[in-house]
Protein backbone atom coordinates (compact mmCIF):
# COMPACT_ATOMS: atom_id res chain seq x y z
CA UNK A 1 0.00 0.00 0.00
CA UNK A 2 1.26 3.84 -0.87
CA UNK A 3 1.68 5.85 2.01
CA UNK A 4 0.62 8.94 -0.22
CA UNK A 5 -2.64 10.03 0.86
CA UNK A 6 -5.19 12.73 -0.40
CA UNK A 7 -6.39 13.20 3.20
CA UNK A 8 -5.71 11.91 6.33
CA UNK A 9 -8.73 12.18 9.19
CA UNK A 10 -7.07 11.21 12.96
CA UNK A 11 -10.22 9.68 14.93
CA UNK A 12 -12.89 8.26 13.84
CA UNK A 13 -15.77 9.14 16.38
CA UNK A 14 -18.93 11.61 15.14
CA UNK A 15 -16.99 14.25 14.09
CA UNK A 16 -14.11 12.36 12.26
CA UNK A 17 -16.83 9.68 10.69
CA UNK A 18 -19.00 13.12 9.59
CA UNK A 19 -15.85 14.19 7.38
CA UNK A 20 -15.07 11.26 5.74
CA UNK A 21 -19.06 11.02 4.62
CA UNK A 22 -19.26 14.49 3.77
CA UNK A 23 -16.08 14.84 1.76
CA UNK A 24 -16.61 10.98 -0.26
CA UNK A 25 -20.40 12.75 -1.00
CA UNK A 26 -18.56 15.54 -2.54
CA UNK A 27 -14.92 14.60 -4.02
CA UNK A 28 -15.10 10.36 -4.09
CA UNK A 29 -11.73 10.60 -6.32
CA UNK A 30 -10.04 11.41 -3.72
CA UNK A 31 -7.64 8.86 -1.50
CA UNK A 32 -9.14 9.59 2.23
CA UNK A 33 -7.32 7.21 4.88
CA UNK A 34 -8.92 7.44 8.41
CA UNK A 35 -6.64 6.97 11.52
CA UNK A 36 -8.30 5.28 14.73
CA UNK A 37 -6.86 2.97 17.71
CA UNK A 38 -9.97 1.29 17.83
CA UNK A 39 -13.04 0.33 15.15
CA UNK A 40 -15.54 2.89 13.52
CA UNK A 41 -18.40 2.54 15.87
CA UNK A 42 -16.23 1.67 18.81
CA UNK A 43 -13.61 4.48 18.66
CA UNK A 44 -13.44 7.62 20.94
CA UNK A 45 -15.88 8.85 23.28
CA UNK A 46 -19.08 9.56 20.93
CA UNK A 47 -20.34 5.51 21.38
CA UNK A 48 -20.23 6.94 25.45
CA UNK A 49 -22.13 9.61 24.84
CA UNK A 50 -26.02 8.62 26.62
CA UNK A 51 -28.81 11.52 26.48
CA UNK A 52 -29.01 12.39 22.74
CA UNK A 53 -28.60 14.91 20.31
CA UNK A 54 -29.81 18.75 20.48
CA UNK A 55 -31.71 20.51 17.71
CA UNK A 56 -34.94 22.06 16.93
CA UNK A 57 -37.16 19.44 15.77
CA UNK A 58 -40.36 19.99 17.36
CA UNK A 59 -43.25 22.44 16.19
CA UNK A 60 -42.82 24.24 18.91
CA UNK A 61 -38.95 24.93 18.54
CA UNK A 62 -36.59 26.67 16.22
CA UNK A 63 -32.87 27.08 15.37
CA UNK A 64 -33.35 30.57 16.98
CA UNK A 65 -34.63 29.44 20.35
CA UNK A 66 -32.04 26.83 20.53
CA UNK A 67 -29.43 29.68 19.84
CA UNK A 68 -30.96 31.66 22.71
CA UNK A 69 -29.82 28.34 24.69
CA UNK A 70 -26.63 27.95 23.61
CA UNK A 71 -25.74 31.35 23.51
CA UNK A 72 -27.01 31.76 27.79
CA UNK A 73 -25.43 28.71 28.58
CA UNK A 74 -22.29 30.10 27.13
CA UNK A 75 -21.59 32.62 29.01
CA UNK A 76 -20.90 35.73 26.81
CA UNK A 77 -17.62 33.31 24.42
CA UNK A 78 -20.41 31.93 22.17
CA UNK A 79 -18.99 33.01 18.11
CA UNK A 80 -22.66 33.84 16.85
CA UNK A 81 -22.00 33.11 14.09
CA UNK A 82 -20.73 29.59 14.68
CA UNK A 83 -24.20 28.75 16.66
CA UNK A 84 -25.71 29.77 14.00
CA UNK A 85 -24.49 27.23 11.93
CA UNK A 86 -25.12 24.71 14.60
CA UNK A 87 -28.72 25.62 14.94
CA UNK A 88 -29.40 26.13 11.61
CA UNK A 89 -27.86 23.06 9.98
CA UNK A 90 -28.36 20.97 12.78
CA UNK A 91 -31.85 19.62 11.34
CA UNK A 92 -30.23 18.69 8.32
CA UNK A 93 -27.48 16.53 9.95
CA UNK A 94 -30.14 14.56 12.16
CA UNK A 95 -32.45 14.25 9.18
CA UNK A 96 -29.37 12.36 6.83
CA UNK A 97 -28.41 10.48 10.01
CA UNK A 98 -31.99 8.87 9.98
CA UNK A 99 -31.51 8.42 6.10
CA UNK A 100 -28.25 6.53 7.88
CA UNK A 101 -30.34 3.94 9.22
CA UNK A 102 -30.09 5.88 12.93
CA UNK A 103 -32.89 4.18 14.88
CA UNK A 104 -34.26 7.16 17.37
CA UNK A 105 -36.63 6.64 19.88
CA UNK A 106 -39.71 7.49 18.40
CA UNK A 107 -43.57 7.79 18.85
CA UNK A 108 -46.13 5.43 18.38
CA UNK A 109 -47.13 7.68 14.91
CA UNK A 110 -43.78 7.39 13.89
CA UNK A 111 -42.40 11.34 15.17
CA UNK A 112 -39.10 11.27 17.08
CA UNK A 113 -39.26 11.27 20.66
CA UNK A 114 -37.85 14.32 21.98
CA UNK A 115 -36.41 15.06 25.82
CA UNK A 116 -35.63 17.85 27.84
CA UNK A 117 -32.20 18.69 29.33
CA UNK A 118 -30.62 21.26 31.67
CA UNK A 119 -30.84 25.03 30.46
CA UNK A 120 -32.94 23.95 27.06
CA UNK A 121 -36.09 26.07 26.99
CA UNK A 122 -38.13 23.33 25.18
CA UNK A 123 -38.02 19.08 24.22
CA UNK A 124 -35.19 19.14 21.75
CA UNK A 125 -33.07 15.75 22.52
CA UNK A 126 -33.38 13.39 19.85
CA UNK A 127 -32.37 9.96 21.39
CA UNK A 128 -31.85 6.26 21.58
CA UNK A 129 -32.46 5.05 25.01
CA UNK A 130 -29.82 6.50 26.91
CA UNK A 131 -27.54 4.87 24.33
CA UNK A 132 -27.52 7.62 21.83
CA UNK A 133 -23.69 8.17 20.96
CA UNK A 134 -23.40 4.38 20.34
CA UNK A 135 -26.11 4.35 17.62
CA UNK A 136 -25.40 7.14 16.04
CA UNK A 137 -21.45 5.60 15.76
CA UNK A 138 -23.27 2.73 14.40
CA UNK A 139 -24.76 4.72 11.68
CA UNK A 140 -22.42 6.22 10.63
CA UNK A 141 -19.74 3.49 10.52
CA UNK A 142 -22.23 1.13 8.99
CA UNK A 143 -22.42 3.73 5.68
CA UNK A 144 -19.13 4.45 5.70
CA UNK A 145 -17.76 4.39 1.82
CA UNK A 146 -15.39 1.63 0.95
CA UNK A 147 -13.29 3.04 -0.55
CA UNK A 148 -12.03 5.16 2.91
CA UNK A 149 -9.09 3.18 4.23
CA UNK A 150 -8.52 2.35 7.40
CA UNK A 151 -5.29 2.53 9.55
CA UNK A 152 -4.81 1.51 13.11
CA UNK A 153 -2.21 3.62 14.79
CA UNK A 154 -1.57 6.06 17.38
CA UNK A 155 -1.30 10.07 15.78
CA UNK A 156 2.33 11.05 17.32
CA UNK A 157 3.61 13.87 15.35
CA UNK A 158 2.03 16.63 12.43
CA UNK A 159 4.53 16.90 9.65
CA UNK A 160 5.36 20.76 8.22
CA UNK A 161 7.32 21.68 5.79
CA UNK A 162 7.70 25.77 5.36
CA UNK A 163 4.21 26.84 6.75
CA UNK A 164 1.94 23.72 5.72
CA UNK A 165 1.16 20.59 6.91
CA UNK A 166 2.36 17.58 4.51
CA UNK A 167 2.06 14.44 6.42
CA UNK A 168 1.49 12.57 9.90
CA UNK A 169 4.03 10.21 11.91
CA UNK A 170 2.19 7.53 13.72
CA UNK A 171 3.02 5.04 16.29
CA UNK A 172 6.36 6.98 16.61
CA UNK A 173 8.23 5.76 13.53
CA UNK A 174 5.85 5.62 10.24
CA UNK A 175 5.36 8.55 8.30
CA UNK A 176 2.51 8.62 5.53
CA UNK A 177 2.34 11.45 3.10
CA UNK A 178 -1.03 13.93 3.12
CA UNK A 179 -1.17 17.64 2.34
CA UNK A 180 -4.48 17.46 4.00
CA UNK A 181 -4.71 16.59 7.32
CA UNK A 182 -8.10 16.77 9.78
CA UNK A 183 -7.99 16.33 13.66
CA UNK A 184 -10.59 14.77 15.47
CA UNK A 185 -9.03 13.18 17.89
CA UNK A 186 -11.27 14.13 21.21
CA UNK A 187 -10.61 15.81 24.68
CA UNK A 188 -8.83 15.32 27.66
CA UNK A 189 -11.08 14.04 30.80
CA UNK A 190 -8.06 11.19 31.11
CA UNK A 191 -5.47 13.98 32.55
CA UNK A 192 -8.12 14.48 35.59
CA UNK A 193 -8.52 12.16 38.93
CA UNK A 194 -11.89 11.86 38.05
CA UNK A 195 -13.73 11.44 34.41
CA UNK A 196 -16.91 10.39 32.46
CA UNK A 197 -14.44 10.09 29.15
CA UNK A 198 -12.82 6.77 27.88
CA UNK A 199 -9.14 5.66 28.11
CA UNK A 200 -6.97 7.43 25.67
CA UNK A 201 -9.11 11.21 26.10
CA UNK A 202 -5.74 12.96 26.88
CA UNK A 203 -5.37 15.90 24.68
CA UNK A 204 -2.71 14.39 22.34
CA UNK A 205 -3.90 15.96 19.58
CA UNK A 206 -3.66 19.15 20.51
CA UNK A 207 -0.15 19.15 21.78
CA UNK A 208 0.62 17.86 18.32
CA UNK A 209 -0.98 20.58 16.84
CA UNK A 210 0.46 23.21 19.06
CA UNK A 211 3.68 21.66 18.10
CA UNK A 212 2.99 21.87 14.19
CA UNK A 213 2.07 25.66 15.24
CA UNK A 214 -1.60 25.91 15.27
CA UNK A 215 -3.10 28.17 17.57
CA UNK A 216 -5.54 27.03 20.04
CA UNK A 217 -8.09 28.55 22.37
CA UNK A 218 -10.10 28.63 25.17
CA UNK A 219 -8.00 25.98 26.51
CA UNK A 220 -9.03 26.56 30.91
CA UNK A 221 -12.75 26.02 30.35
CA UNK A 222 -13.13 22.24 31.44
CA UNK A 223 -16.96 21.42 31.66
CA UNK A 224 -17.57 18.98 34.85
CA UNK A 225 -20.53 16.94 34.37
CA UNK A 226 -22.33 17.10 38.19
CA UNK A 227 -23.83 13.70 38.24
CA UNK A 228 -21.20 10.63 37.66
CA UNK A 229 -21.74 7.75 39.72
CA UNK A 230 -19.60 8.26 43.30
CA UNK A 231 -18.34 4.58 43.01
CA UNK A 232 -14.26 3.39 44.21
CA UNK A 233 -11.76 1.27 42.48
CA UNK A 234 -12.63 2.75 38.88
CA UNK A 235 -9.35 5.23 38.91
CA UNK A 236 -9.69 7.60 36.85
CA UNK A 237 -13.03 6.68 35.12
CA UNK A 238 -16.89 7.17 36.72
CA UNK A 239 -20.33 6.04 35.32
CA UNK A 240 -22.16 8.98 33.82
CA UNK A 241 -25.58 9.79 34.84
CA UNK A 242 -27.29 11.14 31.85
CA UNK A 243 -28.28 14.98 32.25
CA UNK A 244 -31.80 14.01 30.82
CA UNK A 245 -32.76 11.71 34.23
CA UNK A 246 -32.77 15.34 35.53
CA UNK A 247 -34.69 16.55 32.57
CA UNK A 248 -37.15 14.00 33.23
CA UNK A 249 -37.43 14.74 37.04
CA UNK A 250 -34.79 13.66 39.05
CA UNK A 251 -33.72 15.46 41.80
CA UNK A 252 -30.79 16.22 43.74
CA UNK A 253 -30.95 15.82 47.48
CA UNK A 254 -28.97 15.74 50.30
CA UNK A 255 -28.46 13.52 53.45
CA UNK A 256 -31.05 14.48 54.61
CA UNK A 257 -33.27 14.28 51.76
CA UNK A 258 -33.56 17.79 51.20
CA UNK A 259 -33.59 18.38 47.36
CA UNK A 260 -31.33 21.56 47.59
CA UNK A 261 -30.16 23.18 44.32
CA UNK A 262 -32.92 25.47 44.49
CA UNK A 263 -31.22 27.14 47.12
CA UNK A 264 -28.21 27.93 44.34
CA UNK A 265 -29.73 28.74 41.31
CA UNK A 266 -33.87 29.14 40.19
CA UNK A 267 -33.83 26.29 37.47
CA UNK A 268 -32.20 24.58 40.16
CA UNK A 269 -31.57 20.85 38.45
CA UNK A 270 -32.05 22.21 35.59
CA UNK A 271 -29.59 25.00 35.58
CA UNK A 272 -26.63 25.05 33.00
CA UNK A 273 -24.21 22.25 34.29
CA UNK A 274 -21.00 24.88 35.37
CA UNK A 275 -24.01 25.67 37.65
CA UNK A 276 -24.85 22.35 39.10
CA UNK A 277 -21.53 21.40 39.17
CA UNK A 278 -20.48 24.26 41.18
CA UNK A 279 -23.52 23.77 43.84
CA UNK A 280 -22.74 19.93 44.25
CA UNK A 281 -19.19 20.98 44.72
CA UNK A 282 -20.13 24.12 47.38
CA UNK A 283 -22.83 21.49 48.88
CA UNK A 284 -20.18 18.46 49.88
CA UNK A 285 -17.52 20.75 50.78
CA UNK A 286 -20.47 22.52 53.84
CA UNK A 287 -20.30 18.65 54.59
CA UNK A 288 -23.13 17.12 53.00
CA UNK A 289 -23.50 14.07 50.69
CA UNK A 290 -25.33 14.94 47.28
CA UNK A 291 -27.56 12.04 45.71
CA UNK A 292 -29.10 12.39 42.97
CA UNK A 293 -33.04 10.74 43.45
CA UNK A 294 -34.72 9.00 40.24
CA UNK A 295 -36.49 6.43 42.20
CA UNK A 296 -39.99 7.71 40.69
CA UNK A 297 -38.23 7.53 36.87
CA UNK A 298 -38.82 3.93 34.48
CA UNK A 299 -34.59 3.99 35.02
CA UNK A 300 -34.81 0.37 33.51
CA UNK A 301 -37.13 1.18 30.90
CA UNK A 302 -35.69 3.96 29.71
CA UNK A 303 -32.20 4.50 30.95
CA UNK A 304 -31.31 0.89 30.31
CA UNK A 305 -27.55 2.06 30.07
CA UNK A 306 -27.78 3.99 33.56
CA UNK A 307 -30.18 0.73 34.77
CA UNK A 308 -27.08 -1.17 34.13
CA UNK A 309 -24.22 0.96 35.37
CA UNK A 310 -26.31 1.55 38.28
CA UNK A 311 -26.42 -2.31 38.90
CA UNK A 312 -23.23 -3.26 38.28
CA UNK A 313 -21.84 -0.94 40.80
CA UNK A 314 -24.18 -2.09 43.62
CA UNK A 315 -27.09 0.55 43.32
CA UNK A 316 -30.79 -0.13 42.43
CA UNK A 317 -32.05 3.22 40.95
CA UNK A 318 -36.03 2.01 41.57
CA UNK A 319 -35.33 1.74 45.84
CA UNK A 320 -32.39 4.23 46.66
CA UNK A 321 -31.07 7.71 45.31
CA UNK A 322 -27.69 7.24 43.59
CA UNK A 323 -24.40 8.79 44.94
CA UNK A 324 -22.96 11.68 42.64
CA UNK A 325 -20.15 13.67 42.27
CA UNK A 326 -19.09 15.88 39.47
CA UNK A 327 -16.32 14.91 36.84
CA UNK A 328 -14.17 16.04 33.87
CA UNK A 329 -16.65 15.58 31.11
CA UNK A 330 -15.93 17.94 27.99
CA UNK A 331 -13.50 20.13 27.21
CA UNK A 332 -14.44 23.49 25.75
CA UNK A 333 -11.35 24.48 24.39
CA UNK A 334 -9.25 23.44 21.96
CA UNK A 335 -7.35 24.13 18.21
CA UNK A 336 -8.66 27.48 16.84
CA UNK A 337 -10.68 27.29 13.73
CA UNK A 338 -13.05 29.31 11.11
CA UNK A 339 -16.16 28.51 10.10
CA UNK A 340 -15.29 25.56 8.09
CA UNK A 341 -12.26 23.96 10.57
CA UNK A 342 -9.62 25.64 9.17
CA UNK A 343 -6.66 26.05 11.55
CA UNK A 344 -3.93 28.69 11.16
CA UNK A 345 -1.90 26.26 9.96
CA UNK A 346 -2.07 25.46 6.18
CA UNK A 347 -3.45 22.15 5.54
CA UNK A 348 -4.72 21.46 8.97
CA UNK A 349 -8.07 20.99 10.09
CA UNK A 350 -10.01 20.51 13.34
CA UNK A 351 -13.39 19.33 14.54
CA UNK A 352 -15.32 18.30 17.17
CA UNK A 353 -14.15 18.29 20.76
CA UNK A 354 -10.21 18.71 19.75
CA UNK A 355 -11.52 21.87 18.40
CA UNK A 356 -12.98 25.58 19.44
CA UNK A 357 -15.51 26.30 17.13
CA UNK A 358 -16.71 29.16 19.09
CA UNK A 359 -20.22 27.63 19.81
CA UNK A 360 -19.63 26.28 23.38
CA UNK A 361 -18.06 29.64 25.11
CA UNK A 362 -17.35 29.42 28.71
CA UNK A 363 -20.01 26.43 29.37
CA UNK A 364 -21.55 24.16 26.87
CA UNK A 365 -24.83 23.30 26.82
CA UNK A 366 -26.18 20.26 27.07
CA UNK A 367 -26.27 17.63 23.75
CA UNK A 368 -24.19 20.41 21.79
CA UNK A 369 -21.10 18.05 21.77
CA UNK A 370 -22.46 15.56 19.29
CA UNK A 371 -24.65 17.87 17.04
CA UNK A 372 -20.91 19.93 17.17
CA UNK A 373 -19.50 16.87 15.81
CA UNK A 374 -22.28 16.32 13.27
CA UNK A 375 -22.45 20.10 11.49
CA UNK A 376 -18.35 21.04 11.70
CA UNK A 377 -17.54 17.62 10.74
CA UNK A 378 -19.99 17.83 7.69
CA UNK A 379 -18.80 21.83 7.14
CA UNK A 380 -15.03 20.48 6.53
CA UNK A 381 -16.07 17.97 4.36
CA UNK A 382 -17.16 20.29 2.09
CA UNK A 383 -14.38 22.67 2.66
CA UNK A 384 -12.04 20.01 1.86
CA UNK A 385 -13.47 19.06 -1.15
CA UNK A 386 -11.89 21.90 -2.79
CA UNK A 387 -8.24 22.32 -1.33
CA UNK A 388 -5.27 21.91 -2.45
CA UNK A 389 -3.68 18.54 -2.96
CA UNK A 390 -0.30 18.68 -4.27
CA UNK A 391 1.96 16.63 -2.52
CA UNK A 392 5.21 17.34 -1.12
CA UNK A 393 8.26 16.33 -2.91
CA UNK A 394 9.13 14.05 0.07
CA UNK A 395 9.07 14.21 3.73
CA UNK A 396 10.72 16.03 6.40
CA UNK A 397 12.59 12.72 8.37
CA UNK A 398 10.72 13.05 11.71
CA UNK A 399 12.96 11.62 15.06
CA UNK A 400 11.34 8.26 16.29
CA UNK A 401 8.95 8.42 19.50
CA UNK A 402 9.14 5.76 21.68
CA UNK A 403 5.91 4.83 23.16
CA UNK A 404 5.65 3.31 26.89
CA UNK A 405 3.57 3.35 29.82
CA UNK A 406 4.30 4.74 33.26
CA UNK A 407 1.13 5.05 34.99
CA UNK A 408 2.69 6.35 37.83
CA UNK A 409 3.89 9.55 36.24
CA UNK A 410 -0.18 9.87 35.04
CA UNK A 411 -1.69 9.07 38.20
CA UNK A 412 0.30 12.50 39.42
CA UNK A 413 -0.71 14.57 36.40
CA UNK A 414 -4.14 13.60 37.15
CA UNK A 415 -3.99 14.80 40.87
CA UNK A 416 -2.35 17.87 40.13
CA UNK A 417 -5.25 18.99 37.19
CA UNK A 418 -7.52 17.71 39.72
CA UNK A 419 -6.36 19.60 42.70
CA UNK A 420 -5.25 22.79 40.86
CA UNK A 421 -7.75 23.20 37.42
CA UNK A 422 -10.58 21.89 39.32
CA UNK A 423 -13.83 22.92 39.83
CA UNK A 424 -13.06 25.85 42.02
CA UNK A 425 -9.16 27.59 40.92
CA UNK A 426 -7.18 29.86 42.62
CA UNK A 427 -3.64 31.68 41.56
CA UNK A 428 -1.80 29.83 43.95
CA UNK A 429 -3.28 26.46 43.34
CA UNK A 430 -2.44 26.94 39.64
CA UNK A 431 1.35 28.06 40.48
CA UNK A 432 1.08 25.01 42.53
CA UNK A 433 0.09 22.93 39.38
CA UNK A 434 2.30 24.45 36.73
CA UNK A 435 5.36 23.91 39.40
CA UNK A 436 5.03 19.89 40.04
CA UNK A 437 3.80 19.53 36.10
CA UNK A 438 7.23 20.91 35.41
CA UNK A 439 8.66 18.34 37.73
CA UNK A 440 7.43 16.03 35.52
CA UNK A 441 8.44 17.05 32.03
CA UNK A 442 11.21 15.11 31.54
CA UNK A 443 9.82 11.89 32.94
CA UNK A 444 6.55 12.57 30.74
CA UNK A 445 8.26 13.06 27.52
CA UNK A 446 10.45 9.50 27.65
CA UNK A 447 7.59 7.85 27.32
CA UNK A 448 6.30 9.83 24.05
CA UNK A 449 3.56 11.22 26.47
CA UNK A 450 2.08 14.84 25.23
CA UNK A 451 0.35 15.27 28.77
CA UNK A 452 3.10 17.75 30.45
CA UNK A 453 1.89 20.07 27.15
CA UNK A 454 -1.58 20.23 27.20
CA UNK A 455 -1.45 20.41 30.96
CA UNK A 456 0.34 23.03 31.42
CA UNK A 457 -0.80 25.28 28.45
CA UNK A 458 -4.40 24.55 30.05
CA UNK A 459 -3.29 25.71 33.62
CA UNK A 460 -1.10 28.84 31.98
CA UNK A 461 -4.98 29.96 30.60
CA UNK A 462 -6.73 29.51 33.66
CA UNK A 463 -3.85 31.68 35.22
CA UNK A 464 -4.40 34.35 32.17
CA UNK A 465 -7.78 34.65 32.90
CA UNK A 466 -8.68 36.47 36.06
CA UNK A 467 -12.56 36.33 36.76
CA UNK A 468 -15.38 33.52 36.99
CA UNK A 469 -16.54 32.73 33.92
CA UNK A 470 -18.82 29.85 32.64
CA UNK A 471 -17.06 26.30 33.89
CA UNK A 472 -13.93 28.61 35.23
CA UNK A 473 -14.28 29.18 38.72
CA UNK A 474 -11.95 31.28 40.75
CA UNK A 475 -12.22 31.98 44.36
CA UNK A 476 -9.61 34.81 44.17
CA UNK A 477 -11.48 36.37 41.43
CA UNK A 478 -15.15 35.34 41.82
CA UNK A 479 -17.10 38.19 39.47
CA UNK A 480 -17.31 37.72 36.01
CA UNK A 481 -15.63 40.98 34.35
CA UNK A 482 -16.45 42.86 30.66
CA UNK A 483 -12.98 42.71 30.58
CA UNK A 484 -12.45 39.38 30.09
CA UNK A 485 -15.16 39.29 27.35
CA UNK A 486 -12.87 37.66 24.82
CA UNK A 487 -10.77 34.41 24.14
CA UNK A 488 -7.61 32.90 25.61
CA UNK A 489 -5.35 32.52 22.69
CA UNK A 490 -2.33 30.45 22.80
CA UNK A 491 0.19 31.54 19.98
CA UNK A 492 3.36 29.22 19.93
CA UNK A 493 6.37 31.12 21.10
CA UNK A 494 4.49 34.03 22.82
CA UNK A 495 2.65 35.11 26.15
CA UNK A 496 -0.77 33.88 26.72
CA UNK A 497 -3.36 36.50 24.70
CA UNK A 498 -6.62 37.83 24.57
CA UNK A 499 -8.66 37.56 21.83
CA UNK A 500 -11.64 39.65 20.31
CA UNK A 501 -14.68 37.98 19.76
CA UNK A 502 -14.99 39.77 16.91
CA UNK A 503 -11.66 37.99 15.68
CA UNK A 504 -11.36 36.86 11.96
CA UNK A 505 -10.49 33.16 11.70
CA UNK A 506 -10.69 32.21 8.31
CA UNK A 507 -7.01 33.81 7.98
CA UNK A 508 -3.57 32.19 9.52
CA UNK A 509 -2.87 35.46 11.67
CA UNK A 510 -5.98 35.33 14.30
CA UNK A 511 -6.62 39.28 15.32
CA UNK A 512 -5.33 39.05 19.23
CA UNK A 513 -4.69 41.93 21.68
CA UNK A 514 -2.23 41.17 25.14
CA UNK A 515 -2.87 42.37 27.97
Amino acid sequence: MSDRFDVLVIGAGVAGMSVVHSLQAQAPQLRVGLVTLQAPGQAGATPWAQGGVAVAWGQDDSPALHTQDTLAAGAGLCRQDAVDALTSEGPLRIQELLELGADFDKHADGTLELTREAAHQRRRVVHCGDASGREMARALARALPESVELIYGQLTRILVQGSRVVGVQLDGQRSLAAPQVVLASGGVGQLFAATTNPAGAEGQGLALAYEAGAQLRDMEFVQFHPTALAVQGHGANLPLLTEALRGEGARLIDETGEAFMAQYHPAAELAPRDVVAFALWQHRQRGHQTLLDARALPVAQRFGQVHELCLKAGFDPAVQPLPVTPAVHYHMGGVAVDLWGRTSVQGLWACGEVSSTGVHGANRLASNSLLEGLVFGHRVGQALADADFRQAACLPTAPQVELRQDPLAMARVREILWSGLGLARSQQGMEKALAALERLRDRLTACGSTAHTVASLMVSSGLFRRESRGAHRRLDYTQTSPHWAGHTLLVPGQAVQLQTLQANLSTPDLLARSL
